[in-house]
């Protein structure tokens, strides 16, 4: 894995002028702090012992769940955290795109699962340029449909690949994203895969059953788990799959318990891959996942036990009528697509330590700000306010470089992102 040298400029979003042009390692030895106003503002922040704690307790559930981890990089798009997460033990990387896999590539990682389906001519000339280039490079991608399977056996041929293209068989749900909606259409699917050997080799049966965490909630992401299980049994009874192990592979934040309760360990009395692609849990959140995770304020029997690690901290500006305070932080700044950022702490320039930000609510968000409900009046002009977020993904989209804290907010680091 290979982190490019980087140092911080004046790019970079809450980095103050005595920071620029340092490496992280030599950020963190300047001694700035959150709270005393060391940062401009907004600022990205990733509390490091959290993070730390993440990325260890999902590689122990996925090792005591008998599964390979298999992060979604889309989350983060981060050199520094993708190499953090492959030395505890993830078995690869999950792309979403094949711009994706051109950066994983560049950064030199060696396995990487794309969740998507690989269609447009230049996207398979990259990917097939990648396998032909390099024989330890293992790559596998969904198909979903007979003509997707004839572009991507075109593409092979197109390009005399001396080892086949790597296919998963992904399943879905009526009105949803890709995905074959039955039995009947996946195994069709899979026929002509077979049929396409040895330009084309189905290693397994795919899907996302986070799909369903804002309509049917846990009863229909296991509805999707079963279908995709039918088809994998299916598959393997037809002898579909080609020589080699055979992947399972499922896996957002959101259900994990269920994916790895569900997928299989054997198929034919053959064992499997069963593959997890998690990607929020990284940071975990303070919204969405949170309340899916921990309905009742704790996690599920078995589920991993994740901390929230990013948080947004802006300063009040305004205070422009009683009960409502204007803070910089907007959209351009945090995730607002599930719902907009959750107000965790308050922090006054003359108080030691952060207050919990109680009965505080945010209203409206605009480009650069956001209005705050303060029914008790509790916010002044200058005081700071630390921000949890719901669904992470949106929010390190919006940083080139997020630094990292201790637990009282001084400055231990940065992680950069590639978006």
């Amino acid at each position: 894995m290979i982190i490019p040298a980087q140092r911080l400029d004046w790019r970079t979003k809450g980095l103050p002028p005595i920071a620029e042009g340092r490496t992280p390692d030599e950020i963190a030895r300047l001694g700035l702090n959150v709270l005393s106003g060391d940062l401009m503002m907004p600022v990205a922040v990733l509390r490091e012992a959290a993070l730390r704690h993440n990325i260890a307790e999902m590689q122990a559930f996925a090792d005591r769940s008998g599964a390979r981890l298999c992060p979604h990089g889309k989350t983060s798009m981060s050199p520094e955290l993708f190499a953090m997460q492959l030395a505890e033990g993830a078995w690869g990387i999950t792309a979403a795109t094949a711009h994706h896999v051109r950066v994983y590539r560049r950064l030199g990682v060696s396995r990487i699962l794309l969740a998507n389906q690989l269609v447009a001519r230049g996207d398979l000339d990259l990917v097939c340029a990648e396998i032909a280039a390099d024989p330890t490079f293992d790559f596998y991608c969904l198909v979903d449909t007979i003509e997707g399977v004839e572009v991507l056996a075109a593409a092979a041929e197109r390009h005399k690949l001396d080892r086949p293209l790597q296919l998963l068989l992904e399943t879905g749900q009526p009105g949803a994203r890709t995905g074959a909606r039955s039995l009947e259409t996946a195994l069709a699917v899979a026929r002509r895969v077979k049929a396409a050997e040895p330009r084309l080799a189905l290693r397994g049966v795919e899907t996302f059953e986070g799909v369903r965490q804002r309509s049917d909630g846990r009863e229909g992401a296991g509805a999707m788990l079963d279908l995709a299980v039918r088809v994998a049994e299916a598959a393997a009874r037809e002898e579909l799959f080609s020589a080699g192990s055979v992947l399972v592979s499922a896996g957002g934040s959101a259900y994990l318990d269920l994916c790895a309760a569900k997928l299989p360990s054997q198929l034919n009395n053959a064992p499997v891959e069963r593959v997890l692609r998690p990607g929020c849990y990284v940071s975990h959140d303070n919204g969405v996942y949170a309340r899916i995770t921990c309905p009742h304020g704790e996690p599920l029997p078995g589920a991993a036990r994740l901390q929230h690690a990013l948080e947004v901290w802006g300063v009040v500006q305004s205070v422009p009528e009683p009960g409502l305070a204007i803070v910089g932080v907007g959209k351009r700044d945090a995730s607002y697509d599930v719902e907009p950022p959750i107000p965790l702490w308050v922090h006054s320039p003359s108080a030691g330590r952060p207050r919990q930000a109680h009965d505080l609510q945010t209203l409206s968000m605009w480009d650069q700000h956001l209005s705050l409900a303060d029914p008790r009046g509790s916010l002044c002009v200058g005081d700071l306010v630390g921000f949890g977020i719901s669904h992470p993904c949106g929010t390190f989209d919006r940083w080139t470089a997020l630094l990292t804290v201790d637990e009282a907010y001084r400055v231990t680091g940065a992680v950069t992102t590639l978006f």
